[in-house]
């Protein structure tokens, strides 16, 4: 008992100015992480839905 795990709590997001998406997270221990998303990750296409 005494080991801890990491349970990340979304704090929200925004876009960049560069139109990268940014996720912000935390853990109740305060820890933070940020996550940034290529704005160009998907070749700047549309998703296709399958038929």
């Amino acid at each position: 008992m005494g080991d801890h795990v990491h349970v990340r709590l979304s704090q929200g997001m925004s876009v960049s100015e560069e139109g990268q998406l940014i996720e912000y997270s935390r853990c109740r221990c305060e820890a933070t992480w940020t996550k940034v998303f290529d704005a160009d990750a998907d070749g700047g296409k549309p998703e296709q839905q399958p038929r």
